[in-house]
């Protein structure tokens, strides 16, 4: 895929990330250090593209000159749809902003419709708690297996090629706060675990349109058909970074729970930006594993995958 496609597409992803019009400034600087982390082929295109969406007030039409093929165009798609319900079922003002980029893509309506009906399915697969649920009571080396299980499972997300995958992580990483917090006796609702997250500085747009971007810049988007991982490099560069964000979310809400949702919002932050460093170490020992994960997940729904879980 050419560079001007790469830009783009993650142009139109940070567009989506901004489409309801209520990002707060939090939520701007999340996305920002989403942007700032990846690795461009120039050094100035990550600038040149957050200026564009930030002050530039740059519209659809001003990323479609760079999407000369088919493909780069649905990619385009997916990617603000995955990024538009990152935090569940898109809003109004996001439902616009979607059908006026599918008309601009020139996409097949009926193709699109369903795109988004699956991650409506997948972004919204969190509002099925059970309050009042049993606490699991769950021992220390169970909650050391669950959380390590869910960083597995989400690594091997970013290794399958449909950009949907990317999708998943979200709910599930929040599922598995939900389990934490049952295991303690609290049985939070998921607007109470998506405050908890963006409180510790897990931006769930801003997740998802880094991951997506780390895929996109890998090599590894669009790539249907073709093999999971292209080299090891790749995988530590996608894989490695949900491993190490769903393994430092779920290690932080048992800090949280176990001290009775009592830590300070920077003693959150900090806390889950040095569990997050540490992971990223952790990550190369479970490779196999996640390798091994993702060959069995090439088959799988992936709206069951979110239900089931």
């Amino acid at each position: 895929m050419k560079v001007a496609e790469q830009r783009s597409i993650l142009g139109i992803g940070l567009l989506a990330a901004y489409a309801d019009g209520e990002r707060s400034e939090r939520e701007h600087e999340q996305l920002d250090r989403a942007i700032a982390g990846l690795e461009f082929p120039s050094a100035s295109d990550k600038d040149e593209i957050l200026a564009k969406v930030k002050f530039e007030s740059a519209g659809i039409g001003t990323f479609l000159p760079g999407l000369e093929s088919e493909e780069s165009r649905s990619l385009a798609y997916q990617v603000a749809v995955c990024v538009c319900n990152a935090d569940g079922a898109t809003s109004e003002a996001e439902n616009c902003f979607l059908q006026e980029l599918g008309s601009h893509l020139g996409l097949d309506a009926q193709a699109s419709k369903s795109l988004l009906a699956q991650a409506e399915v997948i972004g919204g697969a969190v509002v099925d708690a059970k309050p009042g649920q049993p606490a699991s009571n769950m021992s220390a080396a169970e909650l050391d297996k669950l959380i390590l299980d869910a960083a597995i499972l989400n690594g091997a997300l970013e290794l399958l090629p449909e950009t949907l995958a990317t999708l998943v992580i979200v709910p599930l990483q929040m599922k598995l706060v939900r389990r934490i917090g049952s295991s303690y006796g609290f049985n939070a609702q998921d607007t109470v675990i998506k405050d908890f997250m963006a409180t510790a500085g897990v931006g769930l747009a801003a997740q998802v349109l880094e991951q997506a971007g780390r895929k996109l810049l890998g090599g590894l988007l669009g790539s249907i058909g073709g093999s999971i991982l292209g080299g090891v490099g790749r995988q530590a560069a996608s894989s490695g970074m949900a491993f190490a964000s769903t393994y430092a979310v779920g290690q932080l809400a048992r800090r949280y729970y176990a001290a009775n949702r009592e830590l300070s919002t920077d003693l959150l932050r900090s806390t889950f930006a040095q569990m997050r460093d540490d992971a990223r170490g952790l990550s190369s020992t479970h490779l196999s594993s996640m390798r091994a994960m993702a060959e069995r997940l090439r088959t799988t729904d992936l709206t069951s995958l979110v239900r089931s879980q």
